[in-house]
Formats: C-alpha cells, sequence, structure tokens
C-alpha cells in the first residue's frame, strides 16, 4: 500500500483493507472468529480489552465472516483453521449519537452492501409522557423490525440486517408485540390498489388527512390524486391514480406544492407512531373512555383514527403484549456491548429519570396545572439492564463486553488487545509530527483517515512540510483511531490529530425556489381591507345564482360587512366577486379598526393622506438608490478551488434558500457596483454559515473583512465559528470586544492598518475613527435589528463603496420586502434546514420538581441546559437553588454586570461542555449558538415581549435532537392580559420559522410603530399594513420609470357567465380561495399559463369551467389597456364605466350597437346587448358572452388610422 501514497488523488474509501492486516493480530483474529472460551462462572461471556477505535471494525470482521472472503486469498488463516461465514452482530453503545457516529465508522470498515448495517433509533421522549416520538424516528425503528422479521429478498433497502447498532435506551425499552409484522405501504407505479384502501391504510400508519400537504405524517386526497409524505421521505409525493391503478409518483415541493424530477418507480410509506390505528385498537379506545382518568381526549381521537401527540403512553391499555427487543434479534446474533460500566449508568439514570418525570407531573396534575397527568403502566417502563442482558446471554447469544479498562487476563473468558488510543495531538504539530515518525521508526505501517476532502487535503500537507512523507491517507467515517502493536497498524483519525471531527458533508442535492404558497385564510370576523372600498369585516364565502330562467348563471362572493350608512340601521353588506379578490387583502394594524362606510368620503381621505406620505419616501428612497448605483465598488473575483474546499466541509445540508441566498450574495460581490444586502431569516437558519463564505470570498480576493456585532458573546462566539471553519487556511481572525486585552486589541488594531489582520469580529468598538483598515472590502453587520441610528449612520459614512451585507432575526413580513427592494436587495431564509424539529414548548406554573426532572431529562442524552432568570440581584441564589435540586450538575452564572474575564471564562467553559446548566439573564437571547443545548427554562416568563420569546427559544433546537423550552410563570401572582396573550401566542407557534408569524402577531399586540417609525405608524393603522406597502412599491416603481406613469385601474367585470370553480374540483375553500387569488393577481398570458400548469399539477386537468374563468381574465387584461375599470350587465344592457371615448368613437358605437347611450356626467357609457336572445333564440351561451363582449373592447379600442387599412366600414 506504500506505493499509493505519493499517488496525488486521495483514496476515497473503504479501510477493509487495514482490517485484513489486522488479521495479523491473533488475539483480534481469535474474537472476530468467536474462538474464545467463555467465562461460565458469573455469566455466560467474553470480557475483552478494545479501544474504541478498534471495536467498530472488530464488529465489522465478525459480520462478515473472517479470513475467508470468496476471490481474496486466505490471509495467514493457520492451518487447520476453517474460514468462518460472517455472524449477525449487534452492537449496543450508550448515547444515541455515539450510535449514529458507530454507523457511519462502520460502514467504512464493512465490506459489503452499506445497507446491511441499521441503528435501531431511540424514542426521544419517555414513554410515560404526554408527547410522541418523532415520526422519522419511529418510521425507521419500523423498517428495522420490519428488516429483523421478515427480511426481503429483492430490495436491499429491506433486506437482512448483517450489522445492528443500537443505544442501550433502544434495547430496554419495552415495544408492541409483532411490530415486525405490520405490512409497509408501498406504492409501486403501474400497481393497482384502490384509493380509498390506501386512504385507510394511511389513516391505520397514523397518518393524518388534511387540505393541503406540508409536514411528514399528513397526506391529501382530491379526486384521483393523493399527496402523502412519509417521515422518511426528503420531500412529499404526489400519487396520479388512473382508475385504481397508480399512474404516476412524483415528488414535490412542500412551499409552493409544485412538482419536480422525473418521478420515482415506488414509495414506502412507513408507519408514523409504533401504535397502529387498526380496527381493534379503535374499538379498546372507545371502550376504555372514561376508565383511565385524564385520558378523556386522547382516547376519544384514538377511537375517531385521529392520531393525536402522546398516544404512544397508552400503548400497554390498548395492545395486548409489549415485547423486549431482545427477543427480535436474529438466532445467535453476537451482542457486543460497548463500556459495559457506562451502559449500566446509562440504564439506570434513564430508569431514574421516567420515574422523576411521572413523579413530576402527577404532581403538577393534582395542582390543577400543566397538560395533564402522564399515563402510569409499569408494562412500558424501561426493563432492568441486568436482567436484559443476562436474558440474552441465556438465549445462545454469545455476548462480549468490550471495555476500556484494564483486564486480568488470567481468568477464562477475558482477553486484552495489545493495542491501545493514539496519543492525543490536539492540534499540537509538533507533538503529530514526532509521534507518527516514531510509529514509522517502529515499523508500524500508519494511516491517516478523515471524513472531508479538504481536511484530509489539509492533514497530508500539515504532516508532508514536517518531513514526513511514508504514510497512507484514506477518506473514511472512522472516528477514533487506534495502535495496534500485534499487527504493527497504526489508525489516526482526525479527531486524533486536532482534537475535533468536522462532520462530512452529506450528499448534497441543490434545489431553487419557486414561489411560495401564501395562503390567506379569512375566517368569519378578520378585518380586511378592500382597496375601493376601505376597511370592512369578513363574514363569509358564499354562492349565489344570478338571473332567471335560461339565464341563470353561479358564482362564488365574499360577503364583507361595512360600518351602516345611517345611524342605528343594520351594518351595510358588500358582496365581492372571486375576481376582484386580488383587491381584498388581510388588515394588520390596530388592534379593532374603524369600519369604513361604503361610499363614504373618509376612506377616500385616509387612502390620499398615505399616498401622500408615501410619495415622500418613495423619494428618499430613490435618491439613495440612484447614488449607490453610481458609486464605484470592487468586483470580486469568482470562486476559488479553495472557496469550494470550505464549503465541503460544511457538516450540514444546505437549504433551498441559503443556496439560493449564497448564489445572490456571490454574483452581488462580483458586480462593480457595491452591494447592500439585508438577509432576513428565522433564528437557526443558517445566517452565518452565508457570512462566514462571503468573508471568505473576500478575503480571497486580499480584501479585508469587518463583521460588526451587537454583544461581546457574539463577538466571542462568532470568533469561535469562524477560527474553527477557517481552520488549516491561511486567515488571519481577530477579535475586539471587552473580553480582549488592550494588548491584544492594539495589536489587532495594527494588524488592520498593515493588513496582517484579515478579518476581524467586533462590536460597535470598530467604528472607533481611531481604526484604520488597509484595504475594506466587506461589512457584514449581524443582528442589524439591534444597531442603533447613530451607529448605522456612521457605517454609511464608511460604506459608500464597501460592499455591505446585514443579517437580520426579526423577520420583516414579506411585503415589507417588496417596499424595501427598491432600495436593498433582500432575501429571506424560510426553510429551515432539513432534519430541525420545532421546539416543544410548555407553558406553565412553577414547580422545582418539574425543573429537577427538565434538568436531568437533558443531562441523560449528554445535552446542557440555559435557565433563563432576569434579575442580577437573586440570580446566585437560584443557581444554588439547582445545585441542591440536581446535585449532579454543574452551575455556571452569566449576566452582563460581571467582569469580562469570568464572563468570557463561563461562556467557553459552557461552549466546551465543562458547564451542564448555565444561569443566565436574557445576555443570551442575541445569537448564542451552543447546538448541544437543548433544554431552555425561563422563569417569570410573564414578563418577557413576545419576540423576545421567540429569540430565547431559538438558541435551542439547533441539533438533531428534539429540543424542549419551558416557559413557567409564578402561579402566586396574577397575570395581565396581554402577557397571558404572549404566552397563549408562543404555546402555538411552535413550527419552525414562525419567527414571521410571531413578528406579525407582535405587529397587532404593539401596533405598527415599532416596525416603521411613528409617522408611518399613523397612516398604517388607516390603511392597513398590506396596503400600505404596496402603495410604497408602487411608488418608488413610478420615481424609477416615470414615463409608465399609468394607474394601474381595478378592473370589475359582472358579465352573466358561469363563472366559479367547481366544489367538485377544489374542495376546500381557503385552496379554492388560493386559486381565485392567483387568478385575479394574473397580468399577463404568460401569468395564466403558469397558473394552468400549477392547477393540474396540483389537482389534475382543469375543468371546462375554468376555460371560462380565464377568459374573463384576458377581457380584464384588455379593460385594464383601456383604462375601463367596470363592465357591468344589467337586465339587456352592458355599462362601461370611466370611459371617455371621442366623439368620433361615440358616433361609430352608435352605428354598430343601436340605442347605445354615452353619458359625460358620470362618463358611462351603455350598450344594449343580445344576451337575453332575442326572437327564436335561447340566451347566449358563456362563450359567445365573452366573444361579444371582446368584440365591443375591440370596438372601443378603434382608431381612425387602424381603419385605413381595413376597408371602410
Amino acid at each position: 500500500m506504500a506505493g499509493e501514497a505519493t499517488h496525488p488523488d486521495l483514496i476515497n474509501g473503504s479501510l477493509v483493507g487495514i482490517l485484513s492486516e489486522l488479521e495479523q493480530d491473533k488475539t483480534f483474529l481469535k474474537l472476530a472468529a468467536g474462538d474464545i472460551e467463555a467465562s461460565d462462572d458469573v455469566d455466560n461471556s467474553v470480557l475483552a480489552g478494545i479501544p474504541e477505535g478498534l471495536r467498530p471494525a472488530l464488529a465489522a470482521a465478525i459480520g462478515q465472516g473472517v479470513a475467508g472472503k470468496p476471490g481474496k486469498p486466505v490471509v495467514l488463516a493457520p492451518s487447520g483453521w476453517p474460514a468462518t461465514p460472517g455472524k449477525p452482530v449487534v452492537l449496543v453503545v450508550a448515547p444515541g449519537r455515539e450510535a449514529e457516529e458507530t454507523v457511519g465508522s462502520l460502514r467504512s470498515w464493512y465490506d459489503g452492501d452499506p445497507n446491511d448495517i441499521a441503528q435501531l433509533e431511540a424514542w426521544e421522549t419517555l414513554p410515560h409522557e404526554r408527547l410522541s416520538p418523532r415520526a422519522d424516528t419511529v418510521a425507521s425503528r419500523m423498517a428495522v423490525f420490519r428488516r429483523l422479521k421478515h427480511p426481503s429478498d429483492t430490495d436491499s433497502m429491506f433486506g437482512p440486517i448483517r450489522i445492528l447498532v443500537m443505544p442501550i435506551r433502544s434495547l430496554i425499552q419495552p415495544v408492541v408485540q409483532g411490530l415486525g409484522d405490520v405490512e409497509p405501504l408501498v406504492f409501486t407505479v403501474g400497481e393497482d390498489l384502490p384509493l380509498d384502501e390506501a386512504a385507510k391504510r394511511l389513516i391505520e400508519n397514523a397518518y393524518t388527512r388534511v387540505d393541503l400537504v406540508m409536514d411528514r405524517g399528513e397526506f391529501a386526497v382530491r379526486g384521483g390524486i393523493l399527496d402523502v409524505f412519509p417521515p422518511t421521505a426528503p420531500h412529499p409525493v404526489r400519487i396520479e391514480f388512473f382508475g385504481d391503478e397508480i399512474d404516476t409518483i412524483k415528488e414535490f415541493h412542500a412551499s409552493d406544492q409544485r412538482t419536480y424530477g422525473d418521478g420515482l418507480k415506488t414509495i414506502w410509506a412507513t408507519a408514523c407512531r409504533e401504535l397502529q390505528l387498526t380496527d381493534a385498537v379503535r374499538t379498546r379506545a372507545k371502550a376504555l373512555v372514561g376508565s383511565i382518568p385524564n385520558a378523556e381526549d386522547m382516547l376519544e381521537s384514538i377511537a375517531n383514527a385521529i392520531p393525536v401527540e402522546g398516544m404512544e403512553s397508552l400503548m400497554p391499555a390498548l395492545v395486548d403484549h409489549l415485547e423486549p427487543v431482545g427477543s427480535m434479534l436474529p438466532k445467535h446474533a453476537v451482542i457486543l456491548l460497548s463500556d459495559p460500566e457506562k451502559l449500566r449508568r446509562s440504564a439506570e439514570d434513564l430508569a431514574k429519570t421516567a420515574n422523576e418525570f411521572l413523579a413530576a407531573s402527577w404532581h403538577v396534575a393534582a395542582s390543577g396545572h400543566g397538560a395533564g397527568a402522564p399515563i402510569s403502566f409499569d408494562e412500558a417502563s424501561f426493563l432492568d439492564y441486568a436482567e436484559t442482558i443476562s436474558s440474552l446471554e441465556y438465549s445462545e447469544h454469545p455476548v462480549i463486553r468490550l471495555t476500556s479498562f484494564g483486564v486480568d487476563t488470567t481468568l477464562t473468558g477475558h482477553v486484552q488487545l495489545d493495542a491501545q488510543n493514539p496519543a492525543e495531538f490536539r492540534g499540537d504539530e509538533a507533538k503529530a509530527s514526532q509521534g507518527i515518525e516514531g510509529l514509522l521508526d517502529a515499523g508500524f505501517h500508519v494511516t491517516i483517515t478523515a471524513a472531508a476532502a479538504g481536511t484530509l487535503a489539509r492533514l497530508k500537507r500539515a504532516i508532508n512540510t514536517t518531513g514526513i512523507a511514508n504514510f497512507d491517507v484514506i477518506r473514511s467515517q472512522a472516528i477514533d483511531g487506534f495502535v495496534d502493536k500485534a499487527a504493527k497498524i497504526a489508525l489516526l483519525t482526525e479527531r486524533d490529530l486536532t482534537g475535533r471531527t468536522s462532520a462530512v458533508a452529506v450528499a448534497k442535492t441543490p434545489k431553487r425556489r419557486r414561489k411560495a404558497i401564501d395562503l390567506v385564510e379569512l375566517k368569519k370576523g378578520d378585518y380586511v381591507v378592500h382597496e375601493q372600498h376601505g376597511i370592512g369585516r369578513f363574514i363569509e364565502m358564499r354562492q349565489r345564482t344570478i338571473g332567471t330562467g335560461a339565464n341563470k348563471t353561479t358564482r362564488e362572493y365574499l360577503v364583507i360587512e361595512y360600518a351602516p350608512s345611517k345611524r342605528g340601521a343594520p351594518a351595510d353588506k358588500l358582496f365581492i366577486p372571486t375576481d376582484q379578490l386580488d383587491q381584498v387583502s388581510k388588515y394588520i394594524g390596530a388592534e379593532a379598526p374603524k369600519l369604513n362606510k361604503l361610499g363614504g368620503s373618509d376612506w377616500a381621505a385616509t387612502k390620499a393622506k398615505a399616498r401622500k406620505h408615501v410619495h415622500e419616501i418613495a423619494d428618499d428612497l430613490i435618491k439613495l438608490y440612484s447614488a449607490r448605483q453610481r458609486a464605484k465598488g470592487f468586483a470580486f473575483s469568482p470562486d476559488t478551488p479553495w472557496q469550494k474546499e470550505l464549503e465541503d466541509a460544511f457538516p450540514y445540508q444546505e437549504t433551498a434558500d441559503q443556496l439560493t441566498t449564497i448564489d445572490e450574495v456571490k454574483s452581488d460581490m462580483e458586480k462593480p457596483v457595491p452591494m447592500d444586502r439585508l438577509i432576513c431569516g428565522d433564528v437557526g437558519f443558517g445566517k452565518t454559515e452565508i457570512a462566514l463564505r462571503a468573508a471568505f470570498k473576500a478575503v480571497q480576493d486580499g480584501k479585508q473583512v469587518a463583521v460588526l456585532v451587537p454583544t461581546t458573546l457574539l463577538v466571542q462566539q462568532h470568533y469561535e465559528t469562524f477560527s474553527e471553519r477557517f481552520e488549516g487556511f491561511p486567515v488571519n481572525v481577530a477579535a475586539m470586544s471587552r473580553f480582549q486585552t488592550t494588548k491584544e486589541i492594539n495589536e489587532a488594531i495594527e494588524g488592520l492598518e498593515t493588513g496582517t489582520v484579515d478579518v476581524v469580529i467586533g462590536t460597535h468598538k470598530l467604528l472607533n475613527p481611531k481604526i484604520k483598515f488597509k484595504d475594506l472590502g466587506l461589512v457584514i453587520i449581524d443582528e442589524e435589528q439591534r444597531f442603533g441610528v447613530e451607529h448605522k449612520e456612521t457605517l454609511k459614512a464608511l460604506r459608500t463603496n464597501v460592499d455591505v451585507l446585514s443579517l437580520s432575526a426579526t423577520p420583516i413580513p414579506r411585503t415589507l420586502e417588496m417596499a424595501v427592494t427598491g432600495i436593498r436587495e433582500m432575501s429571506t431564509l424560510a426553510t429551515p434546514p432539513e432534519d430541525r424539529l420545532p421546539v416543544l414548548t410548555y407553558v406553565g406554573a412553577y414547580e422545582d420538581a418539574q425543573v429537577t426532572a427538565a434538568v436531568r431529562r437533558e443531562l441523560l442524552r449528554g445535552g446542557q441546559v440555559f435557565y433563563v432568570h432576569n434579575r442580577v440581584q437573586d440570580i446566585s441564589s437560584i443557581a444554588d437553588k439547582i445545585h441542591t435540586l440536581v446535585p449532579e450538575a454543574h452551575v455556571g452564572i452569566a449576566h452582563g454586570k460581571m467582569g469580562e474575564k469570568q464572563l468570557d471564562q463561563i461562556i467557553r467553559d459552557f461552549w466546551h461542555r465543562d458547564i451542564d446548566v448555565l444561569v443566565c439573564t436574557t445576555i443570551i437571547e442575541t445569537g448564542l449558538d451552543i447546538s448541544n443545548a437543548n433544554t431552555l427554562i425561563v422563569d417569570h416568563a410573564d414578563r418577557f415581549g413576545l419576540s423576545q420569546l421567540h429569540q430565547l427559544r431559538g438558541r435551542v433546537g439547533r441539533g438533531r435532537e428534539r429540543a424542549y423550552a419551558y416557559f413557567l410563570y409564578d402561579p402566586s401572582k396574577p397575570m395581565t392580559e396581554q402577557s397571558h396573550d404572549r404566552l397563549a401566542t408562543i404555546a402555538q407557534n411552535t413550527a419552525l420559522g414562525s419567527g414571521f408569524d410571531v413578528a406579525m402577531k407582535d405587529l397587532e399586540l404593539r401596533g405598527t410603530g415599532n416596525l416603521l417609525g411613528d409617522e408611518q405608524s399613523g397612516h398604517i393603522e388607516g390603511v392597513g399594513f398590506d396596503l400600505y406597502v404596496r402603495m410604497v412599491s408602487e411608488a418608488v416603481e413610478k420615481y424609477k420609470e416615470p414615463e409608465e406613469n399609468v394607474e394601474p385601474v381595478a378592473v370589475s367585470i359582472d358579465l352573466p357567465i358561469e363563472a366559479s370553480i367547481p366544489i367538485e374540483y377544489i374542495d376546500s375553500d381557503k385552496l379554492r380561495l388560493e386559486a381565485y387569488r392567483k387568478l385575479a393577481s394574473a397580468r399577463n398570458e404568460a401569468d395564466l399559463k403558469d397558473l394552468e400548469e400549477e392547477l393540474t399539477d396540483r389537482y389534475g386537468k382543469p375543468p371546462v369551467e375554468f376555460e371560462t374563468l380565464f377568459d374573463v381574465a384576458r377581457l380584464k387584461f384588455k379593460a385594464r389597456k383601456l383604462g375601463i375599470s367596470e363592465i357591468l350587465a344589467q337586465s339587456n344592457r352592458v355599462r362601461i364605466g370611466r370611459i371617455d371615448p371621442p366623439e368620433s368613437i361615440q358616433m361609430r358605437m352608435g352605428r354598430i350597437y343601436k340605442g347605445t347611450q354615452y353619458r359625460p356626467v358620470t362618463h358611462q357609457l351603455i350598450v344594449p346587448t343580445p344576451f337575453t336572445g332575442s326572437l327564436g333564440q335561447g340566451p347566449m351561451s358563456s362563450d359567445q358572452v365573452v366573444l361579444w363582449t371582446n368584440q365591443l373592447l375591440d370596438d372601443l379600442a378603434w382608431t381612425p388610422s387602424s381603419s385605413k387599412r381595413q376597408s371602410r366600414l
């Protein structure tokens, strides 16, 4: 192998080669071949001392069999040794996180189909809790159970499992008997499956039936189309049926509901819950209603086949038997226990915490607060660790305990491998090169491995520079290395050399997004704004039939109520045809606005006032904009290979929005006009990564980057993140805040002036005029909403020709985006990262027991806790209290009044996981990003503002684990109505990206003053937020292109035409409303074509009635060009409004349409119509009416010049 090391490209591959060399280690070989006598005195097992790095190798060796792989020479099998075939292996590890890493490294060691290796994930909830495990956890578990019981021969994804990895938690939690026998629901193109049968199976598998599929575990049926989002799939799929046969299966995006790609052959709809809602379970639930305390509503729902949060806690009551996972394992599987001491400790902690949670919640339930007591059945409790293991040992499973402690090899069944963990070099280059040199001199075969190609290349360069060359590099997922003295092999991983692992970049599937779906849900009583008539209250959607006899037509209307025109009279109602939906928007502004009168002057006045004001704003904005367009900036060069290397090392999958935004930022940087872009995105949606890539790009061109952040903590955190991601690249990062000493700061200032510092991260200290940059190219402003006006002014002076990127977490509603766009480019990140889960939010009264249990649960999975207490006076007593409640936790305190050094140290300790519970003030509100902290406890939550609560909640739930947020209030003190509303809002909006909804709700609770300054807020209260914003963007457009100075007219057309969307085509009100709205806002033929494609895609081919709707839209385009605002059919005439035709046209119209009258005062033209039919002819059909009106509009558009070319009429 030594020859390959010089090869320029890195071996991407597996560690199988090393595995075959390892077989020179006789003890390893014997262990792998199961050739060691078990000790039978205590328990029927083997105890082996083996370093962590070799454990996956051992599992792989047992799984694929030793020294007898067909097609390979038998390596060193001593004479008389048969080649042993592989056996199934079960590897039990302590925490769930370790299980995931182990699966990765096993796949590198194993020389077979990677699907042979599976992981049985554990629930992230406790068995008695009123919470359900994640649907994708359940689905992956169900797939494993299925493969254990009924492995498929045809599909490798569901084939037999050779190596199963599981955390101890999965082993000791009993499961419903017979889960492995549940037939998975498979959709395959060309197979027969009646649609109603499919829907029934989906309901049994605990899918929820909805109108619009947005989340995992939902499905919708529309006509012959089934939309379903299986929890294991990356995207929802749309399945079209042709009769009972499955015609096509295509993936679609939840955001815009449009399908994409070539379609799939087959899709598995795995179960979402481990409790199947079969008829038996449902009847039993019905019978149990009333017999289990606190479970009424849950049983009711289950009886009605509605999956409900926490129904797993009722499993023991609803099914006959629970079985241990141990009984499902393959016969004769070898069980490897990794660190039995750790496993036992983990299992005990689990059982203890589960019981504590039970006790705490019972206590809360007894005092009448909280989400209802947990359901306690002993059958569902965790099994005892010792019993579980011994039952495995005595059921013909060879058990090998793998320990890191020394082993007394004189006893039978005890072996110690002559191997150890490599020395820790922790990024110390000199030490590392000495260590490697020492190994090579001792005749070891050294291999260096890392998961990301970029990292590996850098490690190789770093070691080569010290003059060592004869080692191998292999790209693999091994986490820990080892030094095996018997086989003379050393494997060093990135963690051994640098002290950390950079996760490998997942396979990226970049997607750029299209327009998202924006569902406007109108509920009875919502306030709406109509552009012409002002503010009213929405009553209902209603279908009305107009006309009589053969002339009858049905249309759909929105009914809106306005203020009564006379005192004491009933309210006026306005029926708005659905084709004018584009003029109606939801009102956002004051709490309860005054309703306008129909036809009154007050609305016109309000609108005029707002419009005048808007023009002033637009004027200022435009001046800024044009100045910026004229400025000359620096055009950065295209991406370098290093840029790609940096981006590949990003450990997560980028979201579609992130990719789009990154592209936008880069193309802005490559233009000569200075960039000024604002990125809005909810907390934790990956804004920092975008900034990081932009900064790196700027540094590649020798420019300096300044990152401006509002708090010292953020400086510290960004400094850590930037240094970590830029490690190994020649980029010098400096930090400037009160945490740095004067000496450090002076060095940084000097470095900026001489150009040795590339990136500087600091608070507003950076704006100090004393600081000179050698060549500043990019300014990044994080949490822009936190900077005051004067800071921004200073920045403006700095930045006339520097690229600026601002990040803000307070999502400015999408519509405001349009208003601001004329001036600054804006990107929004609206999609959460793929694996993110919403934070489970609990609002309740403070209880000691609750806090103890919450902290313990987090410590169990190796996580950390934020405890927010916003008063510095008694914060230390709170910390002491927590220490007494949970003595095993390390508690730290952080608040803004501490000394710099002290605070810095605390945050670092928390970052490096030396502190378990951080008791702090809201100092953490902005941007502390610690992915290991996943529980947030806030006491006196009723004293916080809404966006503050949302920002705080955004501090947890940043990793893959489920996060918990507890907002507690003091039960002895009364709460104000507003704080009650706030807590209610935060409890409801838990979905990802709900920052947008929270911000909107905030607008409603507080009025709009804070968003747009005082003078604007008055006008917004007047006309409502949406309309105001639309006015701003129109005004900006007008200044940009003054020649197109046409006030766009709103056209209303009311003709005797059948033009409504049939209810059988789209049966849900809100989806129909959305379709009408899109139709009404179409502005040209292309828009209509898009809409038609979208409807066909989402609901199947549009019915004939749609043609008419499209025709009416086309009539509107025509009328709009002519400036006509209404075409109204009245008995046998048509009234055409706001038109002043020249004399010639009036004459001509009079000739063509006999009896035409023109009324100059009202600017109306009245034309007699043949719609009702005349002697001997029935009434006109819808198509004919459209044709006639079309001709009429053409005649109105007639000009004398155009007639010369035709023959004279």
